[in-house]
């Protein structure tokens, strides 16, 4: 009875163990990640002499909180902010409506060689964004299109490989049970799509909007090639401008810097059961 006794205990032990030290390793994991973030924020708050100490300390000797009202009317921000808000709105919105009609197309519907084209979709993946930049300036130069908000957007409402994917295998989840009890009572696909997938894949969605919204709000190269003047940049290209030829302001950059990370923090905080869910969710179409 003593040994079988001792056995839970030690079943308990190693499980008490692992836990801790899963928990111990998550904690590493954060430090890590929000150094960065923490460097940011105390940078964000001091003086200019503060800044080119060397060695540099952690937090500021003095607190100046004035480096967020005059970094933000050093340079037009609040127009730069807006038109970040338009061409992340327009190009997330995009996003949603043509991966949602790929996905569910390739999920619900049957056609001839579908997992063929499905995987000519995924291998575009494996080319880098590089080798397409040159041929996509130039189609865009021809259409003139250059200066304007229209390269930045378009692209998204064509669709894009990594959301297809995601929302393909959330879509695959949901029983298609569904769509022929819809069927029968004489729906069309896009009443099943509107009605039926769409409400039960709100998780896949919120991930989609949540992967647009911050690689279209933190895109940075896309404006510097597109646009010229500036009254339409961005925040992104808009924080750049503090680097000058002989001096560069970095306390006033990276409190600009935690004013523009705001919105996409907030968006993550805001959604995050969603995104979580439906990253965890999007690959069960397969069992």
């Amino acid at each position: 009875m003593r040994v079988h006794d001792r056995i839970p205990a030690t079943v308990a032990q190693i499980e008490q163990r692992q836990r801790t030290a899963s928990y111990l390793l998550l904690v590493i994991g954060s430090i890590v990640f929000l150094l960065p973030f923490l460097w940011m924020i105390t940078t964000s708050l001091k003086t200019r002499q503060n800044v080119q100490q060397f060695p540099p300390d952690l937090f500021p000797t003095e607190f100046a909180w004035n480096n967020y009202p005059d970094g933000w009317t050093a340079l037009p921000f609040s127009q730069f902010f807006v038109n970040s808000v338009i061409v992340t709105a327009l190009a997330m919105l995009g996003s949603l409506v043509s991966s949602v009609m790929c996905a569910y197309a390739f999920a619900r519907l049957s056609a001839r060689h579908k997992n063929k084209l499905f995987a000519l979709l995924l291998a575009t993946m494996m080319i880098p964004a590089e080798v397409t930049l040159v041929p996509q300036f130039i189609l865009f130069a021809q259409l003139k299109m250059l200066n304007t908000y229209w390269p930045l957007v378009l692209p998204s409402w064509l669709g894009a490989p990594f959301y297809i994917f995601l929302l393909r295998q959330f879509f695959m989840a949901i029983p298609r049970d569904y769509d022929e009890a819809a069927l029968i009572d004489g729906a069309s696909r896009l009443r099943i799509l509107w009605s039926i997938i769409l409400p039960l894949s709100r998780p896949g969605l919120a991930a989609v909007a949540i992967f647009s919204f911050v690689a279209n709000w933190n895109n940075f190269l896309g404006p510097l090639i597109y646009l010229r003047s500036m009254d339409r940049y961005t925040m992104a290209l808009g924080l750049q401008l503090f680097a000058g030829e002989n001096v560069t302001y970095y306390n006033q950059m990276m409190a600009v810097s935690v004013i523009a990370l705001a919105p996409i923090v907030a968006v993550f905080f805001l959604a995050q059961r969603h995104f979580i869910e439906g990253v965890s969710l999007s690959g069960m179409g397969g069992r």
